[in-house]
């Protein structure tokens, strides 16, 4: 039989039950949707752990000393040559920066805290998340700019604020105690409340004189492309022998395994939106068949072959689903764009920071997602309609025109 008119049965049997095929469609086009969007969120939740594990002091790769992890002290720190970038190809680089970090406590007139005291070169902190926070007070001017930057939440923990003066005591070098007073410069207010009772910044060359080194404890490097990461990494082991080159999949594991299970979790919610749907289609195509045997049974007498009739029937379930999966891809772009400002978070802040993402949740579509999508829930259209085809197969014409 033609493929034409092929068609055309299958085009009029779709309008012969417009109820029933209608609930189907709508079925369809919300599981469709669903998925789309969920699959926008889930990305967008994806997105916000890799930049928040990047941003978090982290960089795409980092250079530390052996057993800085374990130890996080002065002492475990190396000296950093002029001429370190050559080891790498020129573009590779987005950003760099290196630090003097080290644990500390903070002492104001109402409360104590233990921190990350991290000496910073204030140019070079695009790289993190400290170049692109909210500040009330002032930055800091330079490298050698020894006054501090505190968190919101860790200043109001502490019951100070900007222009006020902390005592910050520390391990020096030569294993001794060092104290010093510290003028707060800007109150900063980061993504994330976690971030702002962690870390205190100064200028690293300040820091350095107060510890009595002129080493650093970390190089962390941003890159343009993250595809560039084992070029980068092998360089950079070669260049720094005997030091740790790590990646941020290394350094924050955590939020590395969540980025896996969100690659598993959108594999799930499809599998269980789209198999509910594949069985509901299944049915209606049975029931479709079941209340044309007669005229099935009528055109098999005429002469149509049994390949035709699987063909006839794959096609109205094909037909079906691109209708279906067309118009469930635009709803849920569509509900994507609507969401484009992002769902607030905030009041849940603290378990949403506990995995690694941000307090504002933004969509994001990747082409490849939808045409993944469209061409996987084609597929299961195809494959739901093959039971039902061979079911018309194996009715007789005789018995069918007795019905």
């Amino acid at each position: 039989m033609p493929l034409k008119l092929l068609l055309q049965l299958s085009g009029r049997n779709i309008l012969r039950h417009r109820r029933r095929n209608g609930m189907m469609l709508a079925a369809l086009v919300v599981a469709v949707a669903s998925v789309v969007l969920m699959n926008g969120l889930i990305r967008g939740m994806q997105r916000d752990m890799a930049d928040m594990a990047v941003d978090n002091l982290v960089g795409h790769v980092k250079v530390l000393a052996p057993g800085y992890r374990d130890d996080p002290g002065v002492q475990r720190s190396f000296a950093l040559a002029a001429d370190w970038r050559s080891a790498l190809a020129p573009g590779l680089l987005e950003g760099w920066a290196a630090r003097l970090q080290v644990p500390a406590v903070v002492i104001s007139e109402r409360g104590t805290r233990g921190v990350r005291l991290v000496g910073v070169h204030p140019v070079r902190e695009a790289v993190s998340f400290l170049g692109d926070v909210e500040m009330a007070g002032e930055f800091l001017q330079d490298a050698g700019d020894g006054r501090i930057l505190v968190g919101r939440a860790l200043a109001e923990q502490l019951e100070t604020a900007v222009g006020r003066r902390l005592v910050i005591i520390t391990e020096g070098v030569d294993g001794r105690s060092r104290e010093a007073g510290f003028r707060i410069a800007g109150l900063y207010d980061a993504d994330g409340t976690a971030l702002e009772r962690a870390f205190v910044f100064t200028g690293v060359e300040a820091l350095q004189k107060m510890l009595g080194t002129e080493a650093v404890t970390e190089l962390s490097m941003r890159l343009h492309e993250e595809s560039q990461l084992p070029q980068v990494k092998a360089a950079l082991a070669a260049s720094f022998a005997g030091l740790d080159v790590l990646d941020w999949r290394e350094l924050q594991p955590q939020a590395a395994a969540m980025f896996v299970y969100a690659d598993a979790a959108i594999f799930i919610w499809f599998l269980v939106m789209m198999g509910a749907l594949a069985f509901g289609l299944m049915n209606t195509l049975i029931t479709s068949i079941m209340e044309r045997v007669r005229e099935l049974g009528m055109l098999r007498a005429l002469g149509l072959r049994g390949r035709s009739v699987v063909a006839q029937v794959v096609l109205e379930s094909s037909l079906l689903m691109l209708i279906g999966v067309a118009a469930g891809v635009v709803l849920g772009w569509l509900l994507a764009q609507a969401l484009g400002e992002g769902i607030d978070l905030s009041l849940w802040a603290e378990g949403v920071e506990s995995f690694g993402m941000r307090a504002v949740l933004r969509p994001i579509l990747l082409v490849e997602d939808v045409v993944l999508i469209a061409a996987l829930s084609l597929v299961l259209g195809v494959a739901a309609s093959l039971y039902p085809a061979w079911r018309v197969v194996r009715i007789k014409p005789l018995e069918a025109l007795g019905r």
